[in-house]
C-alpha cells in the first residue's frame, strides 16, 4: 500500500497571492503623494542671440535700446550713441534709475519691443538677470497704494557682449 501512495500524486491547487493588503496600501499612498507633491512652475525666458551679420531686429530701424553693463556703471544707447550713463552708487548698479529711464523710453517709443543687454567680460551672471528683469517690465503705482501694476517694457531681449 505504501507503494500505491507513493505513485499517487496529489493535485495541488495553484498558489494565489493575496494582493489585498498591497492594494490597500496603494489606495492610501497614491493620494497622499499627490496631495503632498509640490508642483513647481518653470519659467522660460526666450532670448534672441545676436546674429553673425549683426542685423537689426524688426521695429523702428532708427532706434534700438541697448543697455550696456560695464564695471563702472550702466550705459543706455540707441544703437549708435550713448544717450544716458548711470554711474554706480556705493559700488552697486543704480537699477531704480535704470528702471525710471527705461519707462520714459517706452513712453517715447511705445511700439518698440526689442532691446539688447550687453555685458563686459567678468560681470556676474546675477547682474545680467537683474538688468533683464528691469528691461522686460516695471512696477508702476496702481490705483491703490497696496497694489502696484506690472507693465511690460521691452519684452524681446537680445543678449551679447559689450563693445
Amino acid at each position: 500500500m505504501a507503494r500505491q501512495h507513493h505513485y499517487q500524486r496529489h493535485k495541488q491547487q495553484p498558489f494565489e497571492l493575496d494582493m489585498t493588503t498591497f492594494l490597500n496600501l496603494m489606495v492610501v499612498l497614491v493620494p497622499f503623494l499627490l496631495i503632498t507633491a509640490v508642483f513647481s512652475r518653470i519659467t522660460i525666458v526666450e532670448l534672441q542671440l545676436p546674429s553673425a551679420t549683426g542685423g537689426q531686429p524688426p521695429g523702428d530701424p532708427g532706434f534700438q535700446v541697448e543697455v550696456i553693463v560695464r564695471h563702472e556703471g550702466l550705459e543706455i544707447t540707441n544703437g549708435n550713441q550713448v544717450i544716458a550713463s548711470i554711474p554706480n552708487v556705493d559700488d552697486e548698479y543704480d537699477l531704480p534709475t535704470l528702471s525710471e529711464y527705461l519707462i520714459s523710453l517706452k513712453r517715447d517709443y511705445p511700439d518698440q519691443d526689442h532691446a539688447s543687454v550687453l555685458l563686459e567680460p567678468d560681470i556676474p551672471y546675477d547682474y545680467l538677470i537683474q538688468v533683464m528683469d528691469i528691461v522686460r517690465s516695471a512696477e508702476l503705482p496702481g490705483e491703490t497704494a497696496e497694489e502696484p501694476v506690472r507693465v511690460a517694457l521691452f519684452t524681446a531681449i537680445s543678449v551679447g557682449e559689450a563693445p
